[in-house]
């Protein structure tokens, strides 16, 4: 049943509780459509189609046989490869990892499969999760990156090998490869799905987030799995929001497309009703970027000690270039660094109180040429490190014809809100 892959999460969930469409024929769909693409597209890191297949095929028995539905009822999902699956193989983009199958799911996975998820296989991510990119290309160019560390999740939604995905992100890994490849990223308040079975690298900083065609598919996957109300997206809301324009610490990095965007979307979003003010952060927020790259840097480091300690060898160049200046560092500097964020985090509520959301670019601009750097993460880190709710929907292309992402940003804690506030804005810039 070809029609069934591109079909978004929530339409599928909806027919597959009416009983009008199987387990197996949307993952027969999707297996069939990974048949097609991979040879090119390389999303998957590890993909077994007959247990798949197999997995789906329970799935439907369990519907047969009268059991609870939960929400994510055979939806196929697919798992970044930094999240361990049991039974699979999880090499964390490194090849010091090549053959490591874990026995137990990471609890993301497990709380996704509870809900009903069909785990399809394990996406590519870069080497751990970090700076060295794997095979993945574009889905609508192969020259081009698909952004990262959440290459095979972003290019396989994009692509119609599966309606959800999970992605992890410690500086831009979901937001910025959703912009890339034209679909949406959420990345909810940090920690709001627990990391054991995670390959953290950052404490203060590695969150899990989805990708998906819709923002009402990121709001299933993500309620699902946390146990929070993520509400429905594509409810109207009864007013327009209060929008502030930021463009944060790096706006020197964008592009010229994305810097007429974002006055697109000021206009788009001020036609619609909205009130739209341009404006800055305070210096104690954006002083979380300038600490980014120290807390990152080093807690990777602490992270990759036995790796560090015994396969130096098979860390790549690209990584250890981040890591041996960052273990060169005194601890005082990674406190201070740590420091900088909590008084960030706790300044960020009081500094956009009179606006429901941020309204700012999802990445320096369209996807770079190449697949060996998998883009800048200059507009997504900053709200990492703040811990916030921030959702990337597509918002027309670049003038490579590739795709172009805006991003909404609320405050910790209200990842409903972001999630309205964000379609609200894809609707307004439609």
């Amino acid at each position: 049943m070809t029609s069934a892959s591109p079909l978004s999460a929530t339409d599928t969930a909806r027919r597959l509780r009416e009983g009008t469409l199987t387990a197996t024929a949307v993952m027969e769909a999707c297996l069939e459509r990974a048949c097609e693409r991979e040879p090119v597209l390389r999303a998957f890191a590890h993909l077994d189609p007959e247990a798949a297949l197999a997995e789906a095929r329970a799935a439907d028995a369990r519907a047969a046989a009268g059991a609870p539905l939960g929400p994510l009822h055979g939806l196929p999902l697919g798992v970044k490869d930094v999240l361990d699956v049991g039974g699979m193989p999880c090499g964390y983009g490194s090849p010091i990892w090549a053959g490591h199958v874990p026995r137990a799911d990471a609890a993301g996975v497990a709380l996704a499969r509870a809900a009903g998820a069909v785990v399809m296989g394990k996406t590519v991510t870069t080497e751990f999760a970090t700076r060295h990119p794997g095979p993945t290309t574009h889905p609508l160019n192969p020259a081009h990156t698909p952004g990262g560390s959440s290459s095979g999740s972003a290019a396989g939604v994009a692509a119609g090998l599966f309606p959800l995905a999970f992605g992890t992100q410690t500086a831009g890994s979901v937001l910025r490869p959703a912009a890339f490849c034209g679909i949406v990223g959420f990345m909810p308040t940090h920690a709001s799905i627990h990391r054991a079975g995670m390959k953290v690298m950052s404490e203060s900083l590695d969150t899990i987030g989805a990708l998906a065609r819709t923002v009402a598919d990121c709001a299933l996957l993500i309620g699902a799995v946390s146990g929070r109300e993520m509400g429905n997206p594509e409810t109207h809301p009864d007013r327009a929001p209060r929008l502030l324009l930021c463009l944060g610490p790096h706006a020197d990095k964008a592009a010229p497309e994305t810097l007429a965007l974002m006055e697109r979307a000021a206009e788009a979003a001020s036609r619609a009703g909205a009130r739209v003010t341009r404006g800055v952060l305070p210096p104690a927020v954006m002083a979380a970027a300038e600490a980014h790259p120290t807390v990152m840097n080093m807690e990777s480091a602490q992270a990759l000690a036995w790796e560090l300690a015994h396969h130096r060898d098979r860390i790549s160049a690209a990584l250890l270039e981040k890591l041996e200046p960052a273990l060169a560092l005194p601890a005082r500097a990674l406190e201070e660094a740590r420091a900088a964020f909590a008084a960030a985090q706790a300044a960020f509520p009081a500094a956009i109180a009179e606006y429901d959301a941020v309204l700012t670019p999802a990445a320096p601009g369209e996807a770079p040429e190449g697949i060996a750097w998998t883009g800048d993460p200059a507009f997504n880190l900053l709200w990492t490190a703040l811990h916030a709710p921030a959702v990337s929907v597509p918002a027309g292309t670049g003038p490579h014809g590739l795709p172009l992402g805006v991003q909404i940003v609320a405050a910790p804690g209200r990842d409903r809100e972001a999630l309205c506030w964000a379609e609200w804005i894809r609707q307004a810039m439609a």
